[in-house]
């Protein structure tokens, strides 16, 4: 009989067999050996609980065994119980059930379970192995004891809970959910549409369209997932994260997406009707000489600078839009919006007219970093009352922060949903402007340039307060910031004699 675990119950569960690792190897490393283990044990109860129920029913193992192997099949020897057996090389035992299981579920299950080095004893003895298969053993982890929805909520815990412990892999690692599930809303992911993630991480963004469906009342079973990532280990993760969730129709695939795209179709690349992205920020170990001649067409802006990919990441997301139905949320850091050195890129974007809508958000919804993020919207082909237009809204204030932690509140994400679809002006928060407006500015997408902030009201005989007062000097001195960053990023870029020539 499977106990029902709480959520709270469920989380303590799971981190105790991270706290287990502590001291052994490094924090960066828990969820290489966590979640396969994980995975497995779910694998395996859920399969018992198959074979329990049909069995009950009709008293006949070998039809039993069938029908549980019609969700995942275990082969002999591969299940969670008998490697619980191993009393010596336990990763030997391991590897061999994660091979087997791989290897019987070639179209969905492949590669999920990484590539930890379960057989170096140095690294993970026996005892360690010992100690963690225990621990999971505690509990059924069936769908009875605990649901689809539930164990997806716990395995989002646990990716935020790892990034908190490794720190320095944490931006790769997790992107704050709040913000995430804006983005899925503001695109809404329909049934039978296809979703696509160039840089998926450990998921989250596809598992959060397929809420978004879920939620519009569409059938995910029709929804296509598709993702690419290029840390073999996470692209597990995310694998496994989606099976979790319940998702049957993915392909996760590990590489780089600008050297290797994986999703192809004849020399273009394969096209979405939605794409969701948080690419790398700015990244200099790039191939730029192979994108100016880049053999799937994705360089048609143009070719960026070595220092910055940004703009790399952003042709190929475009690229990857259906013609039709293609629209993209893409979480950028500010600059993308104003730096000379993509100017050109930029006009020529704005001049094809994809881009429907720059959010600007508030400081630390980068996970352990105090920058301000942005959200680009872009639509192959724009309503014919959107055309030509770009909406700007200045959400900066839009935002919590409770125990270092920044992120939207409902009343936030409802509010910015409700200035995405209006699509008008409000005075303060939100500005249509025409893509000739823009490109009379020289291309600059920077917020501030659009949205001109209220200033702050003082009642008659009312005093001007030093709140009052730098709440205003604050207010109207994010354009001269916006300015001064855009300098220092132009300079930045010259070298020291063209700087001093500057």
């Amino acid at each position: 009989m499977s106990e029902h675990l709480s959520q709270r119950e469920l989380e303590s569960y799971l981190w105790g067999a991270a706290t287990l690792l502590r001291g052994l190897v490094d924090a960066s490393d828990y969820k290489q050996y966590i979640f396969p283990l994980m995975f497995f044990k779910r694998l395996s109860d859920v399969w018992d609980e198959d074979y329990r129920s049909i069995f009950d029913e009709t008293g006949a193992p070998g039809y039993a065994t069938a029908v549980a192997n019609d969700r995942y099949v275990i082969p002999e020897g591969a299940h969670w119980k008998v490697v619980r057996q191993a009393t010596h090389d336990v990763g030997r035992a391991l590897l061999s059930a994660f091979q087997a299981i791989e290897t019987a579920n070639p179209e969905r299950l492949q590669g999920v379970f990484g590539n930890a080095p379960w057989t170096d004893k140095g690294q993970m003895p026996d005892a360690t192995l010992k100690n963690l298969i225990e621990h999971f053993s505690q509990h059924e982890l069936t769908l009875k004891a605990v649901p689809e929805d539930e164990l997806g909520n716990a395995y989002e815990y646990l990716i935020k809970k790892f990034a908190d412990d490794s720190g320095h892999t944490a931006q790769e690692f997790y992107t704050n959910r709040t913000l995430v599930h804006l983005m899925a809303q503001m695109l809404e992911p329909k049934s039978n549409e296809s979703i696509y993630d160039p840089t998926c991480g450990t998921g989250g963004m596809l598992i959060s369209c397929i809420a978004e469906v879920k939620r519009r009342g569409g059938d995910i079973r029709t929804t296509g997932l598709y993702g690419q990532e290029l840390i073999t280990i996470t692209a597990a993760i995310a694998r496994m994260n989606l099976v979790i969730h319940g998702v049957e129709d993915f392909q996760v695939s590990s590489g780089n997406t600008l050297q290797s795209p994986a999703f192809i179709e004849g020399d273009r690349p394969r096209t979405f009707d939605v794409v969701l992205a948080n690419p790398p920020y700015s990244i200099k170990k790039w191939n730029r000489e192979a994108w100016k001649d880049d053999p799937w067409g994705r360089n048609f802006l143009g070719t960026p600078s070595q220092g910055r990919a940004d703009y790399a990441f952003f042709q190929h997301i475009l690229k990857s839009m259906d013609p039709e139905t293609g629209r993209c949320a893409i979480l950028f850091p500010h600059g993308v919006l104003f730096r000379q050195e993509e100017a050109e890129m930029r006009r020529k974007l704005i001049e094809a007219d994809l881009v429907e809508c720059v959010l600007g958000l508030g400081p630390g919804l980068f996970y352990n970093s105090p920058m301000e993020a942005c959200v680009v919207i872009c639509r192959s082909r724009k309503p014919a009352e959107r055309q030509g237009r770009i909406l700007f809204i200045d959400a900066l204030n839009d935002i919590s922060r409770e125990r270092a932690q920044s992120f939207l509140r409902s009343e936030h994400q409802e509010r910015i949903l409700t200035a995405y679809q209006a699509f008008e002006d409000q005075p303060g928060f939100a500005a249509t402007v025409s893509t000739e407006d823009v490109l009379r500015a020289d291309g600059n997408l920077s917020i501030v340039r659009y949205v001109r902030k209220l200033k702050p009201e003082v009642a008659d005989g009312e005093a001007m307060t030093l709140k009052i007062a730098w709440k205003a000097f604050e207010e109207e001195g994010r354009e001269l910031w916006a300015g001064m960053e855009e300098l220092v990023d132009m300079l930045n870029g010259l070298s020291i004699e063209e700087s001093a020539d500057a």
